[in-house]
């Protein structure tokens, strides 16, 4: 017999599964605006449907208070049950506070609904980061599930030591460790990254993934380095490449992408990521880079105040040898000032089906965070000539 907890997790990923192959196949879709932690309390709704009716729908309530130096942020989500009311099936509660000047500590809980529509706590993460002299800072987290009798078990820890080498120069380094067959704790996955800013404003960044080879060493997996610039606190461009060792453990290139940004008028901006990849779906790889994805995003204001972001993803058709991209995906979002400080929000993702595009999943809510109610409600002027 399954335990409650073991029961509680099926149930949630059943549910959450459909839901989530949406948003993954709707590519990175751009979050609405977030809060500082240092703004007021604020609270949203939302209804997420599916037109064609082929995902439950559901309904999230999001709630964000800071009082006395504690950070309380809560998500609850509810679906439709089988006598077609909303039933609540997972909340998130994450506290933060700091314990005093250098250590913040942070829990994070998730709680499902057991048969018997109990709720039941299902994951918890734990996380405390000091700030030492000299711009370093440390961070620990654990991460841990409920065993058979509802005994919380750390399932993984992770530490990451940042140092500010010089003015210029940042280096993390990140261990994670998982239990072993002797129930004792052993490192799996080790990460180096470099970060160096030169005075035009462009950075360098290095970061390697390692694993353990359970020998006691490790073994190269990946290395992700590239520039990156930005101007006014704003990204330009981003080249990126990813390299992984070959048959012979010779490290090569097998994907890049390159970002860059525009403005398009007063406040509105054009970001395209092009992404090259040896591996191109339905063609026999021959270790070149060939472009296989485009993201294009666009954020405007209006007239009227509110602002709107559409993000476009085109794609290679599988066995196809030429770069000729399809428009595959649509994410849009849109979030309209309203009466008494709040803010009307929308999200509609749209897939190609047959060469069509189609509504596949629709988000609309209310909110009263100030990062989504502050937006231009005065008539943009003229783009510069």
């Amino acid at each position: 017999m399954r335990s409650r907890s073991s029961f509680v997790k099926i149930v949630l990923m059943t549910i959450r599964r459909p839901t989530l192959l949406l948003l993954l196949l709707a590519g990175t879709v751009l979050a609405l605006p977030q809060i500082s932690r240092a703004q007021q309390d604020w609270s949203s709704t939302s209804q997420q449907d599916s037109p064609g009716g082929a995902v439950n729908p559901i309904r999230t309530r999001e709630s964000h208070t800071d009082a006395n130096g504690r950070v309380i942020d809560k998500t609850s989500v509810q679906t439709v049950g089988p006598d077609g009311t909303y039933i609540p099936y997972s909340d998130t509660e994450k506290e933060s506070h700091r314990i005093n000047d250098t250590t913040v500590r942070t829990i994070e809980r998730t709680y499902g609904r057991d048969s018997d529509g109990q709720r039941v706590l299902i994951q918890e993460m734990q996380e405390e980061s000091r700030s030492l002299p000299g711009g370093e800072q440390k961070t620990t987290r654990t991460l841990s599930d409920p065993d058979a009798d509802g005994t919380l078990q750390v399932i993984r820890r992770e530490t990451e030591d940042s140092k500010q080498l010089s003015p210029n120069v940042t280096v993390t380094n990140t261990m994670v460790l998982t239990p072993d067959m002797n129930g004792s704790f052993a490192p799996v996955v080790r990460t180096e990254e470099r970060q160096t800013k030169a005075n035009d404003g462009t950075v360098q960044f290095k970061k390697s993934t390692s694993l353990a080879d359970g020998t006691g060493g490790w073994k190269l997996s990946e290395v992700r380095e590239g520039t990156a610039r930005d101007k006014n606190g704003q990204l330009v461009t981003k080249e990126e490449r990813v390299l992984r060792p070959d048959s012979e453990g010779k490290l090569s290139v097998v994907e890049q992408t390159v970002s860059q940004q525009s403005q398009t008028g007063s406040g509105n901006t054009r970001e395209t990521t092009d992404t090259y990849s040896t591996n191109v779906p339905g063609v026999a790889g021959d270790d070149s880079l060939q472009l296989v994805k485009r993201e294009t995003t666009v954020h405007a204001k209006t007239a009227a105040g509110a602002e709107r972001t559409v993000q476009q993803v085109e794609r290679q058709q599988p066995g196809e040898t030429i770069q000729d991209l399809h428009n595959t995906q649509e994410a849009i979002d849109i979030v309209r000032p309203g009466s008494n400080g709040n803010a009307d929000q929308s999200r509609t993702i749209l897939l190609n089906s047959d060469g069509q595009m189609g509504q596949v999943w629709v988000d609309t809510g209310k909110t009263d965070n100030p990062a989504a109610v502050k937006v231009d409600t005065g008539t943009p002027p003229p783009p510069k000539k």
